[in-house]
């Protein structure tokens, strides 16, 4: 049971070594933090207690006292997060005790059932709707900060298992991630046990776009077993991680990985999908996709990167270039585009290159934002690449890497509708605690409008990536790619300009604390600079747009479109 002290107890604890202080009704010993505490000066530690900058006697000045309002006016909740543990000693014995919300109900095993006459025998007769009941309200109920489902409503979509996944990912992004993103973006990595865990908790191998491959990996996903995993599941991977506030972090844990690994498990031969993919589901190998040149983005069919075929016929010799790779610098292998036939998209090629094959040598790049995503500058001299390596068809890579994107878009809109969410929920909080004028900003009416712009733009962007998540579900995906290619294409672009407004919106609400890196704006500056990392790669939004729109009509023209 948790120690309860009055505030008499607090105030007799003021002396240099044993400083206590109050934050929302809980008690702090913050003796053994005095040293540490940054002060009004985020240098390293040694050098401020040498030039003697403050960061002591500002908790001295508050020993003893309520330091809430102090606390607020310069941090968010990451902090309370990160040091919780190692400095909480109790609460106020005046603070009311809530009773924690019950643990969601283990995923019930699904029972063999016989199908009736009326069911389907084809393979997307066991799609359909989930449930069509509430799920018990979740999360901090904050209207629009979570899916509706999250906060009481019903959904077509989502059951038992989603609920308790969601659960068990939040648990561990808010205990493990959350409070170390700040240190984590500022470093430009995420320590190597988090990606590992990400294998050992069955995460990597949920994020494939398609089945949970179970016969090449032992670890489990705790929450839903693989005969039940579904997209909706893998959306929720991703969307959970995403709440950490930073496209580093889900690039640096899923980028390279979730779109450089599809092409091998699909495409791949069976002898190289074995030998490669349980190293890399266990989070102990690492893979991205190298696409992207110099001189060559979005028009994919002009890359230049040379594969020539030895006179022997058993190996690929590889040089070239990649620029802008995520998760390159770190990478064991690289699902690579390369050029094997003539200029255009008939000429390409998918081969996956192996780092110990040598010749392949990586520099870190230094951009605007994802800091800690490890984007790189690959060179490719001379590689000898196995035939065997060659992933889908000679000159028949342009296929291989037009059925990857539609699953690297999709992962781009769920990680930028829920940047705009958090965007939107820092908002909400602050204008709440943020007086101006005599008022608090919620009963501004401007701000008021600011977080109705950001909530119906959300909703409408989550909205359409839940009806194309459940249509790639219904779908065979040769069919998926060739009738939701336009939309997904439209979706993507919608959801980076959603992204791109809230940020702003959000930063307009924070004023100058949106302004500094860290602190209680530090999620929305993050954001805003990763704003560019997601309307560009995958496919910039004018781009986007054209292709939304010829994808469709050129469809729709197929099915018979009446104009």
């Amino acid at each position: 049971m948790a120690k309860t002290f009055s505030k008499e107890d607090v105030a007799s604890h003021t002396k240099d070594n044993t400083p206590w202080i109050i934050i929302d009704e809980d008690v702090y010993d913050v003796s053994k933090f005095q040293d540490e505490h940054p002060g009004k000066f985020h240098i390293p530690a040694t050098l401020r207690r040498r030039l003697d900058l403050g960061g002591k006697k500002i908790l001295q000045r508050v020993a003893g006292k309520d330091a809430s309002k102090q606390f607020w006016k310069y941090h968010n909740e990451g902090i309370l997060k990160k040091y919780k543990g190692q400095l909480l000693v109790g609460s106020l014995n005046t603070k009311k005790v809530t009773e924690p919300a019950p643990a969601p109900a283990p995923p019930a095993p699904t029972p063999a059932a016989t199908p009736s006459p009326s069911e389907s025998s084809s393979e997307s007769s066991s799609v359909g709707p989930a449930t069509a009941a509430p799920q018990d309200p979740y999360g901090d109920l904050i209207p629009f900060a979570d899916p509706s489902w999250y906060q009481g409503y019903s959904s077509p979509y989502f059951n038992e298992t989603h609920a308790a996944l969601r659960d068990e990912v939040r648990q561990w992004v808010e205990s493990e991630i959350e409070p170390y993103v700040h240190e984590w973006d500022e470093g430009k990595e995420v320590p190597a046990h988090i990606y590992k865990q990400m294998g050992e908790r069955g995460y990597l191998a949920g994020l494939l776009g398609g089945e949970f491959p179970a016969e090449h990996t032992p670890h489990r996903i705790k929450a839903v077993s693989p005969d039940r995993y579904d997209l909706f599941h893998e959306m929720l991977l991703t969307d959970e991680l995403s709440r950490a506030g930073s496209g580093g972090l889900v690039w640096n844990l899923v980028g390279g990985y979730g779109i450089g690994c599809p092409p091998l498990v699909k495409f791949g031969k069976k002898e190289l999908v074995d030998r490669i993919l349980p190293g890399i589901l266990a989070g102990d190998k690492r893979i991205c996709l190298a696409i992207t040149e110099p001189d060559g983005g979005s028009d994919v069919a002009s890359l230049g990167c040379e594969a020539k075929l030895t006179e022997d016929g058993k190996h690929y010799i590889v040089n070239g270039e990649k620029k802008w790779i995520t998760n390159g610098i770190w990478a064991d292998y690289f699902t690579t585009a390369v050029r094997t036939g003539k200029p255009g998209m008939n000429g390409l090629s998918v081969l996956l290159i192996e780092r110990e094959a040598g010749g392949v040598s990586t520099r870190r790049m230094d951009c605007q934002g994802v800091l800690s995503s490890g984007t790189t500058y690959v060179t490719f001299e001379d590689v000898k690449v196995p035939v065997e390596n060659l992933i889908g068809k000679e000159n028949q890579g342009f296929k291989v890497i037009m059925t990857n994107f539609n699953h690297e878009r999709i992962g781009i809109v769920i990680q930028c509708v829920r940047f705009s969410r958090v965007c939107y929920e820092e908002s909400v909080k602050y204008a709440h605690k943020r007086k101006t004028f005599g008022k608090r900003l919620i009963d501004h009416p401007v701000i008021r409008m600011k977080l109705a712009h950001m909530a119906r733009q959300i909703e409408a962007t989550y909205n359409w990536l839940e009806n194309i998540i459940f249509q790639c579900q219904c779908m065979e995906e040769t069919e998926a790619m060739l009738k939701l290619g336009g939309a997904i294409a439209g979706l993507k672009a919608q959801s980076t300009q959603t992204f791109e407004f809230c940020a702003r919106e959000a930063s307009q609400i924070f004023g100058g604390l949106s302004y500094s890196r860290g602190g209680q704006g530090g999620k929305v500056e993050r954001l805003y600079r990763d704003v560019r990392a997601y309307a560009i790669p995958g496919g910039s939004e004018e781009i986007m747009l054209d292709l939304s729109m010829r994808q469709s009509l050129k469809v729709h023209e197929m099915f018979g479109m009446k104009l």
